[in-house]
């Protein structure tokens, strides 16, 4: 089953009606728009690395009980440069290129010693103002029509890695950070504010705002992660032993590696916790601190009672990403195997927000309902010590009507063969409760909560996910399932090959381009 991962998908551009079988909500209205890896070769040559493959879009369209969908290849500069050349020439994180010959060998190694990332977008959808995107972890984005799925604008951010999953707020703005590398002999972790903008107004982008600037640890191993945190007043960044070694980088053309073996796990480091305030736009003078770990996703972020809480899915180290080189991807295959060989852990951290009168030693958290803990010691740092409140679960989704609300309710992938999903489950964080949906021979991507309008209870909604249908005959299908009872309510049909995305975003009918 695990063929569809590394395969060649096609294109359809033009709308095709989907057959909807069970019944839609009236009010379900709009697009989901996904991104995700879709081609993983070129002519004779092949990536390396799943997350390499160019950018495959694709949509669902509903509107009045009907649906149609859509899918098209993101017309990136590197995605031109690789047909026209029919092969490879543009290096990605886990697939270092051949010289595009029509280049010196000079200009070659130069934009590979300080590189001139890709604008292969294949991780997420995201919106700045009132313009969508498409976007990885490097500096350049794509801007696109959600709904016909062109692709439009280049766009560059003043940051060299940044991260695909931004948060919004109840105004409409967005924050995002990024890592800024050895610009004027500082390696810093920038985090940056793009205003909501009214329709008609210029473009959102020309007036971002820088929130704060944190100094990385080292200036030429800045730490890796893919998502933060945020509260109404806090945001939450996690610097992580998982760390990229730049001068590595520089030199992994001319030793023949990938940049990706230039990311590097340190057991032996700690993990700091950095905790901005929104408001004075500066750090929080507390410093907390945890064991070695690698965090991909945040799950959930909020504050109480003078502590900030905040949700993460965690592992013990890299083999994550190490797993899904497409070689070891079809060796899954070729196995059969059933199981996952990484065990990520959602766990929850509590911090509180002052320790002046604290005494060495002693636990600061006073949340009678969780046993997280944060104990002062003798440097006057903050240990911080997580709950696990659930295993075997990745991608997780809440009802993001804006970031920093406090959460019961949970959407995730559980993990299974070559950690993709092989269920979809709903938790109840304050119960730790769960409930599982699968089908049989069906793997299933992350799952998008839809919150019904003028809902009065957070998982008053639907569920959104595409499955890719491994059953002799039958056809992929966007699953729909009940927010409460988490039952089936649809399944939308498609006469087309569905891919194995990333993230994606959906956009109600009334804030469509």
């Amino acid at each position: 089953m695990l063929s569809f991962l590394f395969g060649k998908f096609s294109e359809c551009p033009e709308p095709i009606k989907a057959e909807v079988k069970g019944s839609l909500p009236h009010w379900l209205q709009g697009t989901l728009v996904r991104n995700g890896s879709g081609l993983f070769s070129v002519g004779e040559s092949s990536y390396n690395h799943w997350f390499d493959g160019m950018a495959l879009l694709h949509n669902f369209t509903i509107k009045h009980g009907e649906v149609t969908y859509r899918s098209r290849y993101l017309r990136s500069d590197t995605y031109n440069s690789n047909i026209k050349a029919n092969r490879i020439i543009v290096s990605e994180m886990g697939t270092m290129a051949f010289p595009d010959s029509s280049k010196s060998v000079v200009v070659t190694f130069l934009n590979h010693t300080i590189p001139d990332f890709t604008d292969n977008c294949a991780g997420n959808i995201i919106k700045y103002g009132n313009d969508y995107y498409a976007t990885s972890e490097t500096n350049y984005i794509r801007k696109i029509d959600p709904v016909t799925l062109e692709t439009q604008d280049k766009k560059y951010l003043p940051v060299n890695l940044v991260t695909s999953h931004p948060h919004y707020d109840k105004e409409g703005n967005t924050y995002n950070m990024g890592t800024t590398i050895a610009d004027k002999g500082k390696t810093k972790y920038i985090i940056f504010k793009v205003p909501a903008t009214e329709k008609g107004k210029p473009a959102a982008l020309k007036s971002v705002e820088i929130l704060c600037t944190l100094p990385c640890r080292s200036l030429f191993s800045p730490s890796y992660y893919h998502s933060f945190g945020m509260t109404e007043n806090y945001i939450i960044f996690i610097e992580q032993p998982l760390k990229l070694d730049i001068l590595k980088m520089a030199t992994a053309y001319l030793r023949g590696v990938n940049w990706a073996s230039c990311l590097k796990f340190h057991p032996e480091d700690d993990t700091l916790i950095h905790i901005i305030d929104r408001k004075t736009k500066k750090e929080v003078s507390i410093r907390y601190h945890t064991g070695a770990m690698v965090v991909y996703h945040h799950v959930n972020a909020f504050e109480e009672d003078g502590h900030v809480v905040f949700d993460v899915i965690t592992y013990n180290d890299n083999s994550l990403y190490d797993m899904f080189y497409l070689d070891k991807l079809k060796q899954q295959a070729a196995s059969g195997a059933t199981s996952s060989p990484v065990n990520p852990m959602y766990k929850r951290f509590v911090l509180p927000l002052t320790n002046k009168v604290a005494e060495t030693g002693k636990d600061l958290v006073n949340l009678n309902y969780t046993t997280a803990s944060t104990v002062k010691e003798k440097d006057g740092k903050l240990l911080c010590q997580p709950e696990v409140l659930c295993e075997g679960v990745e991608v997780p989704r809440i009802n993001y009507n804006y970031s920093g609300q406090k959460h019961r309710y949970v959407y995730l992938n559980v993990v299974g063969m070559s950690s993709l999903a092989t269920k979809i489950t709903k938790l109840d964080v304050q119960t730790k409760q769960r409930v599982d949906w699968t089908s049989e021979n069906c793997a299933f991507t992350e799952p998008v909560f839809v919150p019904m309008p003028g809902a009065s209870e957070e998982d008053e909604g639907v569920i959104l996910t595409s499955v890719i249908n491994g059953n002799p005959g039958e056809s992929d299908f966007l699953l729909v399932l009940e927010g409460k009872s988490f039952k089936e309510m649809a399944r939308i049909y498609v006469n087309a090959e569905l891919h194995i995305d990333m993230h994606g975003f959906f956009i109600p009918q009334n804030d469509e381009v």
